[in-house]
């Protein structure tokens, strides 16, 4: 993952057009007129063999002829001759290129590579970026850059829209302008052969000019990058997707239920939810959760407030907001009492709050006041319809300086058109979210619900390491083993359930049995009652063949049961194998839930963990949530509220409620087991016995596959967990420290760790002077992606009992682990007593371990102390021409 040079792409101060023309209709005289006609602040140089001018400017013959190297080419010539152009371009010193030359992936060239290999290969020296090919342009309308083949161009403002389909370009450019959205950057990804989607993300993420990201997607290939990018830029700004091909276009192969029911658009929206950003389904929500999301203040509940001037409006925000799964706040006593007070006679308030038709603006915004001091309420919805008596721009004028200062998010609608223009207005000045329609208002609302719900997963970074001892882990990767070894990848029952219990799950006791008698010995082993199924790696559903047969209280029962099941399987299925039979201890639980537990392997984001209603119905149910491992005990609570079964598992009536604890940790262990032994690739728990006394594994398979050794065995995952196996504690002044990588939760220390730092160290490690951290600073340094960065604290409690950061020590490798660029900072009364060294030479060892093949850095002349440690630890230091900046460079390899 890669920004470099991107800044050449979607900031240029100059730009060749390769292949321009004149001939109307042409794409070379589209892009001429869009780059002179879109007001470019920098130099346009049109190049083509068969003119001396074009559009009013001098053009030359080819790339050889410009005086400079452009920062940006633009190619829209033949597909045969955008590698040697690339070539050239690299030579001249030309660092970005967007293609928009198409068809480069099906042509070959006289070696037999692709055009589009050709074209990579000739820019991979000089670290030429391209976008596209086959890209529809970006626009940057700050700088009056419009490179693409749009109709318009955008206006400007702080929305970047990065989209892979450029057909969808110019309706979105026109819709946007009709309703006056302006645009930072404007992209058309293409074909994605070098600059995708997570590189995108990752320079949008620190551009101060973008305050929020849309994205239009329709596939991905990476998704580990994409994960990575995406969470970092959705820790920074709101980033939007809107993603096409919801529908699956079938059923997939599967052989688990967790396989089949794991949709890839289900996987999709989880892989969103964890990564901190919102999914929408239109291109209608997608501009209007912009607005949003824009004036959202944080959420700390989701219970809202509705106030209308009208019971009609009320009620359909009422309706909207319960259908939509909302809560609908429940006002406190002492609020009701206050709010009596503003009601006509024989008029109780209630919630939505009716102040009828003649409300004047004053009683308007005391029941706003009331509202945001109910201690019950998070959000309060404002409902206006206009009136003959009263001005709804009067009522916008009075509840307006609430809203501005409130701490909580107030939202308004204005029904109706112009009469109500006004009143929009006012009220999106004050930091409103202001909408047209109740629905929408609520809809809006629950946007911000969902938001803060996914940011919140965003800050979870379960640990890489469980908490299964290394002998039960070795059993269970040994079992493994020997299975493939015989050449089995779809385990039985009982091997499954063997490999279960060394993670710790309850497991109903199973004997396996190859003929009648063992059935029965193992049955008199177990105890009675016991309950026999049939075995075949042909058959998911044991039930629909006659293949189960419970309550057996005695040797005879088993063996006339097991003797009726297996003639029964062969007269329904003489297709399918049969490999014995299973016998399990019966489990005594009459207000058990049927759950069902699983692990699939989806082809883009890696493995997936499900949970829902199990049974024999689990498919017709399709009552499910899927999320992406690793997870702890919040992600899996999470996972399970967003299922309809969680609402009997909270129990009903006399029914109590299921031991959720043991059910998080059922789901916790499977995802530890998927993390730890790449070889699973599909795992089934159902059912998943659960109630009040716990949760116990009734029956279970698994599927494997060999292992991809080509990499590490969390490659495959879409989220790299927090690696606990990097902490260390050490000695150091007296005491104990502990060396550990930086995660979400340190953010207050790390505030009370800049706070006490000298304008001076603040500038030696930011080359500027600051005087504080603003949130998207701190998000960047304390949450971080393991996977491309690392940032090592050393950490210890405080006087205080909370734990304070003494210093920091970071590195950021290059997308080819060539290179990585150091930073290392000590609390300031704490300089001179070896942290630093000590947080150097953690880097350094970090950095072999991942086989970096150097380390590099920069200080100013004036950090004497970095200086003289990176000199002690074998780095070279050469002085350069920019303010007297030191280099550093240390060799690993």
């Amino acid at each position: 993952m890669s920004i470099r040079n991107l800044e050449r792409l979607f900031a240029p101060r100059s730009v060749a057009l390769i292949g321009a023309s004149e001939r109307p209709g042409s794409l070379g005289a589209t892009l001429l007129r869009n780059l002179t006609a879109g007001g470019f602040r920098g130099t346009v140089h049109p190049v083509n063999p068969k003119y001396t001018e074009l559009g009013g400017l001098p053009a030359v013959a080819s790339v050889a002829d410009l005086a400079a190297a452009p920062d940006l080419a633009v190619i829209c010539t033949p597909p045969e001759t955008v590698p040697s152009i690339i070539r050239q371009l690299g030579e001249k010193g030309t660092r970005a290129a967007v293609v928009l030359s198409s068809g480069l992936g099906q042509a070959r060239d006289e070696r037999g590579r692709s055009l589009k290999q050709a074209m990579l290969d000739a820019a991979h020296p000089y670290l030429l970026r391209i976008l596209g090919p086959n890209s529809a342009g970006l626009l940057s309308p700050a700088i009056g850059l419009n490179a693409s083949v749009a109709h318009s161009g955008a206006l400007g403002g702080r929305i970047a829209f990065v989209s892979q389909s450029g057909a969808l370009m110019t309706g979105v450019l026109d819709r946007a302008r009709s309703r006056g959205i302006g645009f930072s950057h404007f992209i058309a990804l293409g074909d994605s052969a070098d600059v995708d989607l997570g590189d995108v993300l990752d320079y949008l993420a620190s551009d101060g000019a973008t305050g929020s990201i849309l994205l239009y997607v329709e596939n991905l290939r990476y998704a580990r990058k994409f994960m990575s990018a995406a969470r970092a830029a959705a820790r920074s700004k709101p980033t939007l997707v809107l993603k096409a091909g919801r529908a699956d276009s079938g059923v997939r192969a599967a052989a688990s239920e967790s396989g089949a029911l794991a949709s890839m658009d289900e996987v999709f929206d989880a892989a969103i939810r964890r990564a901190g950003m919102l999914r929408v389904t239109t291109t209608e929500q997608l501009f209007a959760a912009v607005e949003t999301l824009a004036h959202a203040r944080a959420l700390h509940g989701k219970r809202l407030a509705i106030v209308a001037n009208g019971a009609g409006p009320g009620v359909l925000a009422h309706d909207a907001l319960v259908c939509g799964g909302g809560v609908l706040a429940t006002l406190a006593p002492q609020t009701m009492e206050r709010l009596a007070s503003l009601l006509p006679a024989g008029s109780p308030p209630a919630n939505p709050l009716n102040l009828f038709g003649g409300a004047a603006p004053e009683r308007y915004r005391q029941a706003l006041e009331i509202l945001l001091q109910d201690p019950e309420t998070d959000a309060i919805l404002v409902v206006h319809s206009p009136t003959a008596t009263v001005a709804s721009a009067d009522i916008a004028e009075a509840i307006a300086p609430l809203a501005r200062g409130a701490s909580r998010n107030v939202l308004s609608c204005w029904l109706g058109g112009d009469s109500v223009a006004a009143a929009r207005d006012i009220a999106s000045q004050a930091g409103m979210p202001t909408f047209d329609t109740p629905e929408d208002a609520v809809a809006g609302f629950l946007q911000i619900v969902q938001y803060r719900e996914n940011q919140h997963l965003l800050m979870q970074v379960p640990p890489s390491v469980s908490s299964i001892g290394a002998s039960e882990r070795g059993t269970a990767r040994a079992l493994v083993r020997e299975a493939l070894a015989n050449g089995r990848y779809l385990l039985t029952d009982p091997e499954t359930k063997a490999i279960l219990r060394a993670y710790g799950m309850a497991i109903v006791e199973t004997r396996g049995a190859a003929t009648v008698e063992e059935a029965v010995h193992a049955a008199r082993h177990i105890g009675f009652p016991v309950a026999v199924k049939i075995v075949s790696p042909d058959v998911m559903h044991k039930s629909d063949v006659g293949g189960v047969a419970l309550d057996l209280d005695s040797e005879q029962a088993v063996r006339s049961a097991a003797q009726r099941v297996h003639k029964r399987f062969g007269e329904l299925r003489p297709d399918a194998r049969f490999e014995g039979f299973s016998v399990q201890a019966m489990a005594r639980r009459p207000e058990g839930h049927e759950l069902i537990l699983g692990a699939a392997t989806d082809p883009v984001f890696g493995p997936v963990i499900l949970f829902g209603q199990g049974g024999i119905a689990a498919q017709v149910a399709n009552d499910h949530a899927v999320a992406l491992p690793p997870l702890n005990v919040v992600l899996a609570r999470d996972m399970v509220s967003r299922t309809r079964v969680a609402r009997l598992l909270a129990g009903y009536r006399n029914r109590p409620p299921a031991d959720m604890d043991a059910i998080l940790a059922t789901l916790v262990q499977v995802s530890r087991l998927v993390c730890d032994i790449p070889e699973i690739v599909e795992l089934d728990i159902n059912p998943l016995l659960a109630d009040a006394s716990g949760a116990v594994v009734l029956d279970a398979r698994m599927r494997l596959a060999l292992a991809d050794r080509s990499g590490s065995t969390l490659d495959r995952l879409a989220i790299r967990p927090y690696p606990r196996e990097l902490e260390d504690t050490i000695d150091w002044n007296g005491g104990r420290l502990l060396l550990r990588p930086v995660r979400p939760e340190d953010g207050p220390a790390h505030l009370r760790f800049f706070d006490a730092l000298t304008p001076d160290d603040v500038r030696y490690r930011m080359f500027v002077r600051i005087r504080e951290l603003q949130p998207s600073q701190l998000a960047r340094f304390t949450q971080i992606d393991y996977d491309r960065e690392m940032a090592f604290i050393a950490t210890r409690p405080g006087a205080d009992g909370l734990p304070e950061t003494l210093g920091v020590g970071r590195v950021v490798a290059d997308p080819d682990n060539v290179s990585a660029e150091f930073a290392v900072t000590v609390r300031s009364d704490l300089k001179g007593l070896g942290l630093g060294r000590i947080l150097m030479e953690k880097l350094i060892a970090y950095c072999r371990m991942r086989g970096t093949r150097e380390i590099v850095g920069e200080a100013l002349p004036q950090n004497n102390r970095i200086i003289g440690l990176v000199r002690k630890l074998g780095f070279e230091v050469t002085p350069t021409g920019e303010e007297g900046v030191r280099k550093f460079r240390l060799t690993l390899q």
